[in-house]
Parts: C-alpha cells; sequence; structure tokens
C-alpha cells in the first residue's frame, strides 16, 4: 500500500512533461507567428470539426476538435482567433495554458470560467499546434512529446452481435469480425445490445437492472465470448445510468468472460462510489471521457477509484496536457487507454499521442469500416492493420487532408479551407 501524499505534494511530483524548450533554442530570424486560424465542420454519422492552423511561413497543422455534439465549439476557435494570431505557434504550453485555464479575454476582462467554456476548443487547437510545431520542427509530434514506446497502437471497434441472446447471431457476428481485413481483436460491446428492452426502464429514470436483466446481459455476454474465443478482448460498455449496487452487480454479471474493462456504469464525476465499485468488482473499472485537464482526473487517481483512465484528448485538454494526466496516473501504476468518437483525422491523432505513453492499453475508434471516413486522410500504406494503426515518421502528424472526400462531405453552409 503507498503511502498518501498531500494534493500540493502529488501536483508538484507530476508538474514537469516534455516542452519544447531545447527547440526553442533557434535564433530569432528562425521566430515563426501565427498568421491564421480556420475550422471546417463534416457531416457523416456525426458531425466533425476541423482545425487548421498557419504559420507566417505558409505551414500548417490540422486536428480536430470535438464534433457531435458540437454546438459552439466552431464559434469558440474563431472568437479566439484574433488573439492567437502573432503568437509563437512554438509556445505551446504558455497558449495552452492561457486558453485552458483562464486568463483576459479579448476585450481584456477577467475569464476565470473559461477553463469551462473553452475547454473542447482549446484541446482542437492545441492539438493543431503540436501538428504545426512538428512540422516546423522537421520532426514527428510523438518524438516532440518525448519519444515512442511503441511503433504501433492497438485499435478496438464497436461491433456487436444483432442479437447477443441467440448463439447463431453471435456465432456469425464472430466469424464477420475474424473475417475483417483491419484485424481487429478487441470490442466495444453495449449492456443494452444484450437486450434492448432495458432502454425503456432507464428512459423512465429508473437506475436498477433486475434480476431477469442481469441474468440476460450475462448470458449475453457470455454467448459472445463463446463465438469469439480467448484471442479477442471484450469490453463491456454503459453510458452512466445505473446506480452503484447495480454497478456491482452488473460487474458480477459479466465478470465470467474476462472482459478488459466495465465502462462507465457510475455518474461522470467523482464520487466515493466509484472507490467502493472497484474495491468490489473483479473487472477492471474504466472512465474519463468526459473528464477535463489534471484537475478532473485528480481523485480518481489519488482515490484509486478507477482501474484504467480513458480521456477523449478533445475534452481532456489535447496532447500535452494529457501526457500530464498520464504521468499522474503511473504514480499510481494506472493505465491509460482512449475515448475517441472523432473522424479518421483524431483517430490518427490519437494513435500518435498513445505512442508516446508508457502505460496505453487501446484506442477506440469509429473508423476502420471501409466507408468514406477511411479516405478522410492522405496516408501511404493501410490505414489500420491486423487490428493497430501505425507511429508516424514525418514531421508533424505526418498525414494531410484528402479534399475531394472532404469537399463530398462538408456541413451545410461549410467550404473547404484551401
Amino acid at each position: 500500500m503507498k503511502s498518501a501524499m498531500s494534493r500540493r505534494q502529488f501536483l508538484s511530483i507530476v508538474g514537469a512533461a516534455p516542452l519544447l524548450a531545447h527547440f526553442q533554442l533557434l535564433g530569432e530570424s528562425h521566430r515563426h507567428k501565427i498568421r491564421d486560424v480556420q475550422c471546417m465542420v463534416l457531416s457523416g454519422d456525426r458531425t466533425y470539426t476541423l482545425v487548421k492552423i498557419t504559420a507566417d511561413s505558409g505551414i500548417y497543422g490540422i486536428a480536430e476538435a470535438y464534433g457531435t455534439p458540437s454546438i459552439g465549439t466552431k464559434e469558440q476557435i474563431l472568437e479566439l482567433k484574433p488573439w492567437l494570431i502573432g503568437k509563437d505557434p512554438l509556445g505551446i504550453d504558455a497558449i495552452y495554458t492561457y486558453l485552458g485555464r483562464g486568463g483576459k479575454s479579448l476585450s481584456g476582462t477577467r475569464t476565470d470560467g473559461s477553463a469551462h467554456m473553452l475547454m473542447r476548443a482549446a484541446s482542437g487547437i492545441e492539438m493543431a499546434l503540436w501538428d504545426l510545431a512538428g512540422k516546423l520542427l522537421g520532426v514527428p509530434t510523438t518524438t516532440l512529446l518525448g519519444g515512442a514506446f511503441r511503433e504501433k497502437v492497438r485499435v478496438y471497434d464497436h461491433a456487436a452481435p444483432k442479437d447477443m441472446l441467440d448463439k447463431a447471431s453471435c456465432r456469425e457476428w464472430a466469424e464477420k469480425v475474424k473475417s475483417d481485413p483491419r484485424g481487429f481483436t478487441a470490442h466495444k460491446i453495449g449492456v443494452n445490445n444484450s437486450n434492448p428492452a432495458t432502454d425503456k426502464a432507464r428512459d423512465l429514470g429508473n437506475r436498477v437492472l433486475t434480476t431477469r436483466e442481469l441474468a440476460e446481459i450475462g448470458q449475453g455476454f457470455e454467448n459472445c465470448r463463446e463465438a469469439i474465443g480467448w484471442d479477442h478482448d471484450i469490453m463491456v460498455h454503459c453510458h452512466w445510468e445505473y446506480d452503484l449496487r447495480t454497478s456491482i452487480q452488473l460487474a458480477q454479471a459479466v465478470e465470467h468472460i474476462k472482459p478488459l474493462w466495465l465502462e462507465d456504469p457510475l455518474g461522470v464525476d467523482y464520487s466515493g462510489s466509484w472507490k467502493r465499485l472497484v474495491e468490489a468488482s473483479n473487472v477492471p473499472i474504466c472512465t474519463g471521457e468526459n473528464l477535463e485537464r489534471r484537475e478532473g482526473f485528480n481523485d480518481f487517481i489519488i482515490n484509486q477509484a478507477l482501474d484504467i483512465l480513458n480521456p477523449d484528448l478533445r475534452n481532456s485538454g489535447g496532447f500535452l496536457e494529457t501526457k500530464r494526466i498520464a504521468d499522474m496516473a503511473e504514480v499510481y501504476d494506472l493505465p491509460i487507454a482512449t475515448h475517441n468518437t472523432g473522424s479518421q483525422l483524431n483517430t490518427w491523432a490519437t494513435c500518435q499521442w498513445a505512442a508516446s505513453i508508457r502505460d496505453f492499453i487501446a484506442c477506440e475508434t469509429i473508423t476502420g469500416r471501409g466507408g468514406w471516413m477511411d479516405q478522410l486522410l492522405q496516408i501511404d500504406g493501410p490505414y489500420i492493420e491486423g487490428g493497430f494503426i501505425r507511429v508516424n515518421e514525418r514531421p508533424g502528424l505526418g498525414v494531410e487532408l484528402n479534399p475531394d472526400v472532404v469537399k463530398a462531405h462538408l456541413a451545410e453552409g461549410e467550404a473547404w479551407w484551401g
């Protein structure tokens, strides 16, 4: 059992992270300034908010801010544009700290609440700056973040049988998964897939599962395990809909199929119930996609109230802030996975970031289905191979958008940014 430490001591230990300091030794004649900030929204099964930041040299970086639900994200980024123009694009930490933690607004008034209001905008801007920095300095973004711990990053899909209580349906699903040329070997399956009828109770606010519902959930996941075998991992997916006792019972109902984790059974924010769940469950507990910055994860980590951190880079603060979160987690031997419902661009970017994290499990993706989204980026070689995305060796994130695909899927009123 590790000895306790104060909040101040803990944060002081993990405050240091890889920065661009040694690259800042470039002479004054090599200094760059931000010339332009642009946004573009794509529309498909979801919306996708893309960000482009251009330096005075014409070199640019791209990334993705949060899409669905994307209300206000584009507007916030463009509202920040006048403040960003003229800034040094290599001063990423200073820029992010201003955007993510408050400061003075463009009109000069104090904006202490901006940390919450602007986090999705700040995260997208921050990640685009890392792509730009890598291109300006001629090295991969992963290198700037401290170097790669791995050459490829595992990704997982959302495949599930049509009817988990039907063994024939589960076998059909398993055959399809195993024949997929992308080679996924990890699959997130929602609890509701076992019996969609249980949705009706939760729609009315009921956070309790009946004995029969728990039995059907257990049987459904057992059918999946029997069909897919033990060479594939299964994640059990919730949406913050259960109370504590039901969450414990749910963990017990699925523990025999050895899930990689049980995700988001309790409410989003920290409470002592998360700690009680972790202590009672034989299944690893995973959460974090809606948490922001180190402060959002702090109580979960210090109180050992989760087993796996699951940040979404578009929510948590981008590359450097989330790397700092991973550093905090490492003090307590807690690994990282990443939530990701973004486009191919955000999936690729998240995997480049994930290569710089020591204890990383897998990255979620809704791509890899063979549709237009898999052609959004210009990539040399296969996109997903053997259930992994390779780590880039080119400057920045190492990818460019495919203009034809982007233009064909622009949201109403949007234009290609050129």
